[in-house]
């Protein structure tokens, strides 16, 4: 079966905060023949194990990264690989993914009110502007 895993099957593999769900979100992740994980469930898991679950950003993308490196798993790599950047160097995960995005669409330049955003992507050579 190809499924697509919804941000909180990925959150009960992640937390086992409940038992059963875990394990049930565990054996559908392990027995699909292929996994589908948007961009917006990662920027949603990520908002979430921090924000609720007070994970650190280093676990975050530990996380991120088991679950890019697991074989039967499909996301999109090189947006991963930006919002993955950004939050190693202290910054959102979903700014890089909106960025990498926006430029993927044909945009070329990153504008935001947010400083910190402003100034990591500015850092990874990423042309932005802040308003």
């Amino acid at each position: 079966m190809k499924i697509i895993a919804d941000t909180n099957v990925l959150l009960r593999v992640i937390v086992a905060d409940d038992a059963s769900q875990s394990e049930a979100a565990l054996a559908a992740l392990e027995q699909a023949d292929l996994v589908a994980v948007s961009l917006h469930a990662l920027c949603e898991l990520v908002w979430v194990l921090h924000r609720s679950y007070d994970v650190s950003r280093a676990d975050i993308a530990v996380a991120i990264r088991h679950l890019v490196n697991t074989q039967n798993i499909v996301l999109n790599r090189p947006a991963v690989e930006v919002g993955l950047s950004v939050l190693d160097s202290g910054g959102d995960f979903a700014e890089g993914v909106i960025d990498f995005e926006g430029q993927w669409l044909g945009g070329e330049t990153f504008v935001s009110f947010d400083q910190k955003a402003v100034a990591l992507l500015t850092a990874q050579g990423r042309s932005t502007l802040l308003l």
